[in-house]
């Protein structure tokens, strides 16, 4: 199966982007979106990824993933669907490299953490710090703050957004990306896409790694049709086949099958909504999707997940030992501003400030802090 990569009409066009918060020239060999995602590589916040946990935390080895690698696997995913259904490719890498940037050290624990100490002073939304990263936090640029990127990326970036924040937004930007979740709208294609490569490869990768840590087994993802179908599979084509080998044929047909059905079934939608430009898809439901039978399995092996893998008691341990880092953290620093870099002293929203020192730490960097503020690194025996 081959695809041309000529733009539909409903795709993104860098030529027609509502532009940057900032007036910049054109780059000379570059579009709009591969400009985005160039200054996103380069970025200090997506460097620290690597170091940043998935659902393992760092220390427990070296093949879990971590945001940087799910962050590249979605790329990867969106990009062979996005060529498929001749969306700009350019912007779903963008999207897709910079959706975790706000993500807290020690993965959604952390956020939890976080989210809890910010309570009264708005709470703490990890898709909304991804955006003030790329809008204020980076350091990089002599005549900005943040990456100045496309109204495109960002509103791509903010995947979810409570109402109230979404309002804050809509003072400081008026009609800008917190706009949609007012009005309830849609994001571009290309955001839409982004949002279910997401939810694809943190399926796949996470099954990897729960096999991998020994939480999960071959035999217990039986329970799961989607898992147990492809599992059969492979079985099938490959009687001998066994341990590793099983685990990622399994997977790879579990992946290949959801991406041509996303194709599939996004292009009907596609050619019944019969979009002729990229604003229009901002009216309709969600237009990128699994056809009805692939959602329904999806949602049972998230469930499956959820239960078996993310609540394992092993993981729920390290997850409370993380909660605890993040409290200690934020009182440290609060109590005594001192202990942050002089740029963090100097804000005014001082509650804020340690919230976003706070979220660019990396794992090992959290946990050496923590230790250096009096408390300890050492993770309980799981």
């Amino acid at each position: 199966m081959t695809f041309s990569s000529t733009l539909a009409p409903f795709a993104s066009d860098p030529l027609r982007s509502r532009g940057r918060r900032l007036f910049e020239e054109d780059a000379p060999t570059r579009n709009d979106f591969q400009r985005d995602r160039d200054r996103i590589v380069h970025s200090s916040a997506f460097r620290r990824l690597v170091y940043k946990t998935q659902v393992f935390l760092n220390h427990e080895g070296d093949l879990f993933r971590t945001r940087m690698t799910h962050s590249l696997e979605v790329a990867q995913l969106a990009r062979s669907m996005a060529r498929a259904l001749h969306l700009h490719e350019d912007l779903v890498e963008a999207v897709s490299l910079a959706h975790d940037l706000g993500h807290t050290p020690f993965g959604h624990a952390g956020q939890e953490a976080l989210n809890a100490c910010m309570e009264k002073l708005g709470g703490f939304e990890h898709n909304l710090q991804s955006l003030r990263v790329v809008d204020f936090l980076e350091e990089r640029y002599a005549s900005f703050d943040g990456l100045n990127l496309t109204y495109e990326t960002r509103e791509g970036i903010l995947k979810h957004c409570s109402l109230v924040h979404a309002r804050q937004l809509e003072v400081m930007e008026p009609g800008g990306v917190g706009h949609r979740f007012i009005v309830r709208e849609q994001p571009s294609l290309e955001a839409q896409l982004c949002n279910l490569s997401d939810e694809i490869a943190y399926n796949a990768h996470d099954i990897d790694d729960g096999v991998r840590s020994g939480l999960l087994s071959m035999e217990q993802l039986q329970s799961v049709p989607l898992v147990a179908h492809y599992s059969q599979e492979t079985l099938k084509k490959y009687p001998q086949v066994k341990d590793r080998r099983w685990l990622f044929e399994t997977i790879r047909l579990m992946l290949s099958d959801q991406v041509y059905d996303v194709i599939g079934t996004t292009q009907e939608a596609l050619k019944g909504a019969e979009l002729q430009s990229s604003l229009d898809a901002k009216h309709h439901p969600m237009l990128v999707r699994f056809s009805e039978p692939m959602q329904l399995a999806s949602l049972e092996l998230k469930a499956f997940l959820s239960q078996n893998l993310y609540r394992h008691p092993r993981v729920q341990k390290t997850t409370e030992q993380a909660k605890e880092m993040v409290r200690d953290l934020f009182l440290a620093y609060s109590h005594d501003p001192s202990q942050m870099p002089l740029a963090h002293q100097r804000r005014e929203d001082k509650e804020r400030a340690v919230a976003d020192y706070i979220a660019g730490m990396t794992d090992r960097f959290a946990a050496k802090e923590h230790q250096r503020l009096g408390g300890t690194t050492r993770w309980h025996e799981q």
